[in-house]
C-alpha cells in the first residue's frame, strides 16, 4: 500500500516514521526542498517530491497534515489527480469546518475521513518529529454519513499502528466542543498566565514545576492555533467564559476569607481530576 503524506513537519514527519516500520510505501509531500532532503536523507520516507501531480495518482492512503486552510486548499487544487478509490484523512483540530468545506467532495472518487491526532510539542519542523510523540495518546475520528466502514477501520488500523493508544468516534460538533474545553481552553490559560508577568522580578528564579508545566504550552505555533481558534470561537467562548465564572469563584472566596469554600473547590477539582487518567 503506498501511503502519501501531505506536509512533512512535525506531525506528517512523525506519521512518516511510525509508519516506517510496516511494509508500506511512504511517500512525502512538502513544498520546502529543505525538508524534502531531510526527509530522504534521514530515510523518514520512500520518495519525496514537491510537485503533487507527480504521485498523487498511485497513493492509497494520503494524510493531509497541513493547517486547516492548506489542507482545504489542497484538496481544491489536486483532487482531479487523487486516485480512484484513494482514503483521504487530515489531521485539523477542528472538525466542522473542515466537513462544511469539504462536503462537495462526498461524491467524488474519493473517499474523505476526517480524524484529529491529539498529540504534538511545542517545536515544529521534520527534525523534531518523533515517534514518542503518539505512544499513549488519543486519536479521534469524526465520521460522517458518507465513510463507508472499511475506510473507518482502515485509519483506525493506521492511528494503532502509529502508537495511538485510544482510538475512538465522535461526531465533529461533539468534537469542536471538547477540544474547546481540554485543548484550545488551556492553551489560551498558558499564553494568558504568561503574558501577565509584569518582569518585576526575574521569575526564571523563582518556579518550578507547577510553572512549567502550565506553561510549556504557551511557546505556541501563533499562526496554527490562531486558526484554530478562529474557527472555533463559539464553543472556546463559551469555554472560557465557564472558566472566568470558576476563577471568580475562587476569587470571592479568597476576597472574603472563606476558607471553607476554598477547601471544598479544591477538594472537588482533586476528585473531578482523580476521575481522568
Amino acid at each position: 500500500m503506498n501511503i502519501g503524506i501531505v506536509g512533512l513537519g512535525l506531525i506528517g514527519g512523525t506519521y512518516a516514521k511510525s509508519l516506517r516500520k510496516y511494509p508500506y510505501r511512504i511517500i512525502g509531500i512538502d513544498i520546502d526542498q529543505e525538508t524534502i532532503d531531510y526527509a530522504l536523507k534521514e530515510n523518514i520516507v520512500d520518495i519525496a517530491t514537491d510537485d503533487p501531480k507527480t504521485v498523487l495518482g498511485t497513493i492509497d492512503v494520503l494524510f493531509l497534515c497541513l493547517y486547516p486552510t492548506d489542507a482545504i486548499a489542497f484538496v481544491r487544487k489536486y483532487a482531479t489527480y487523487f486516485k480512484s478509490g484513494m482514503i483521504l484523512s487530515d489531521v485539523a483540530g477542528i472538525k466542522r469546518y473542515m466537513v462544511d468545506a469539504l462536503d462537495m467532495y462526498h461524491d467524488d472518487n474519493f473517499e474523505i475521513v476526517y480524524s484529529h491526532p491529539i498529540a504534538g510539542s511545542e517545536k515544529i519542523g521534520i527534525k523534531h518529529s518523533n515517534e514518542a510523540i503518539f505512544h499513549n495518546s488519543n486519536f479521534v475520528i469524526t465520521p460522517t454519513k458518507y465513510n463507508t466502514e472499511e475506510a473507518l477501520m482502515l485509519i483506525e488500523t493506521l492511528a494503532k499502528q502509529m502508537g495511538f493508544k485510544n482510538v475512538s468516534q465522535i461526531s465533529d460538533v461533539s468534537h469542536d466542543n471538547i477540544i474547546a474545553y481540554t485543548s484550545q481552553l488551556t492553551h489560551a490559560i498558558a499564553i494568558s498566565l504568561v503574558n501577565c508577568d509584569d518582569e518585576s522580578l526575574d521569575t526564571k528564579l523563582f518556579i518550578g514545576d507547577s510553572y512549567k508545566d502550565l506553561t510549556r504550552i504557551a511557546m505556541i505555533n501563533e499562526r496554527l492555533w490562531a486558526e484554530l481558534m478562529l474557527k472555533n470561537k463559539d464553543f472556546l467562548l463559551r469555554r472560557i467564559t465557564m472558566f472566568e465564572d470558576e476563577l471568580s469563584i475562587l476569587k470571592d472566596a479568597l476576597a472574603s476569607k472563606n476558607s471553607d469554600k476554598l477547601h471544598q473547590i479544591m477538594a472537588d477539582a482533586t476528585i473531578k481530576r482523580s476521575k481522568i487518567k
